[in-house]
């Protein structure tokens, strides 16, 4: 019995991908934007927490770059009035990794993100990420995925905390 569910562990975390569905194209990137839900992001902030259903057991892949775990303890950046800013992930047994990132929130609630190698303009990179604004205060918000697992759709939930 135990080997059986160790298999179905194993196998799950293979299966577990980026939804289609949270990948942003042009047409979502061009709608009218919640500029207050922007300026109350505009900042420096700390990726807290990323949690979602059977984290022991499977790996996500964050926004195809690491491990969702390897996102703990990095820092964002949000420029509200061009939409712009920077990530930057250390976390110790991790990969370092930096990118200037676009973003906004559209009128959905949507939270869009596009990740730029280093020179790049946004306007020449035609995919994102879309992920939903929860709980937003003045000092914390969470971004969630929705993710597939195993055919699926399971969330990640990244808490964010202003830093100083």
């Amino acid at each position: 019995m135990k080997k059986i569910i160790l298999i179905c562990v194993v196998a799950l975390s293979f299966f577990a991908c980026k939804s289609s569905a949270t990948a942003a194209d042009s047409d979502t990137l061009s709608t009218k934007l919640d500029k207050s839900s922007q300026v109350a992001i505009k900042g420096n902030w700390i990726l807290t927490d990323v949690s979602y259903p059977g984290s022991d057991y499977i790996k996500v892949n964050s926004f195809d770059i690491a491990d969702s775990k390897c996102f703990i303890g990095s820092t964002w950046s949000f420029i509200s009035n061009n939409n712009k800013g920077n990530m930057s992930l250390n976390a110790a047994g991790c990969t370092s990794f930096q990118s200037p990132i676009v973003w906004s929130i559209n009128n959905q609630g949507l939270f869009v993100l596009k990740i730029l190698n280093e020179g790049e303009k946004s306007k020449n990179v035609k995919s994102g990420y879309l992920l939903t604004v929860a709980n937003q205060t003045e000092n914390s918000f969470q971004l969630i995925d929705q993710i597939n697992v195993g055919g699926q759709t399971k969330s990640v939930t990244y808490q964010f905390q202003r830093s100083n």
